[in-house]
């Protein structure tokens, strides 16, 4: 929701600042320089990346969704999961969590927090380590680097379309100029055009570089901005989850294992002591006290 009201700010701000002023939005309505702008970006984005980058660019809007509802409410449901399923592990051996973890959404542990199963990020970083710590064959510290491997690939990844959609931003400017040194070329070509016309038409020239530097610096560069940020969050969800299993892996109690895990998140979305302690006593009460 923020992303469009930001938008409708920037709009608001130039166009309005500009009629206030006593300027006439007639002669910003100028659509082939938009064609131009908008042709030139698009093209200059399909020829500078390959089919995986435009695949993940594309793909990255319906996980941004899910992004948004990274927020504390979130992170005490996934720690009060954890505490379960380690709990349950530690009270019945490892084994007992097998068919939880096979098949989550027949679980009557996971299905107690559906915004954990609804995520698919989620689900599959930890029903796979939680896989490995039920084989047992695998030392702490083998299965911490395979952890710290995925997710920096996950990075990789992720930071992908922001980083294109950046560079689409960063040449948005040129473009306007390119159209805008295509205005005044038509406008110098019309030799009989009298001064009054002649005016007119590096006016409307002008508004190509007007208009790239709005869509790059307005639009585009926030999007991109808005993208990597919200990779972030993504990111520290799974290293939330990543401290939690090592915490656990190493020996530690569940409750002190999900101590750990929030004193990884932000302080923003952070549970205090205190609330954690009451949502893990919840969770405890609600697994029949194991």
């Amino acid at each position: 929701m923020l992303i469009p009201i930001g938008f409708v700010i920037v709009l608001a701000s130039v166009f309005g600042g500009y009629v206030l002023s006593g300027g006439s939005l007639g002669p910003l309505f100028q659509p082939l320089e938009l064609l131009m702008i908008g042709g030139a970006g698009a093209g200059a984005f399909v020829a500078s990346n390959h089919g995986k980058a435009l695949k993940s660019t594309f793909r990255i809007f319906s996980r941004l969704r899910r992004s948004n509802s990274y927020n504390k409410a979130m992170y005490m449901e996934l720690m009060a999961l954890q505490y379960r399923l380690l709990s349950k592990a530690r009270k019945d051996g490892m084994l007992s969590i097998e068919r939880d973890i096979d098949d989550p959404s027949s679980s009557p542990l996971f299905n107690d927090y559906p915004k954990v199963l609804a995520d698919p990020m989620i689900m599959n970083f930890l029903t796979d380590y939680l896989r490995l710590m039920v084989t047992g064959n695998m030392d702490p510290m083998e299965i911490d680097e395979l952890m710290l491997h995925e997710i920096e690939m996950f990075e990789q990844e992720a930071h992908m379309p922001a980083d294109a959609i950046n560079k689409v931003a960063d040449a948005m400017p040129a473009f306007g100029i390119v159209a805008a040194v295509m205005g005044v070329v038509k406008a110098l070509s019309s030799a009989t055009a009298d001064p009054s016309e002649m005016g007119e038409m590096i006016a409307h020239a002008l508004v190509g570089t007007f208009l790239g530097i709005l869509l790059g610096y307005g639009f585009i560069s926030p999007l991109a901005s808005r993208i990597e940020r919200q990779t972030n969050e993504a990111l520290k969800v799974l290293q939330c989850l990543r401290v939690t299993l090592l915490a656990s892996l190493h020996g530690y109690p569940p409750q002190l294992a999900v101590e750990f895990g929030r004193k990884a998140l932000h302080s923003s979305e952070r549970p205090s002591f205190s609330e954690l302690e009451s949502h893990v006593r919840d969770a405890k009460s609600q697994g029949g006290g194991s």
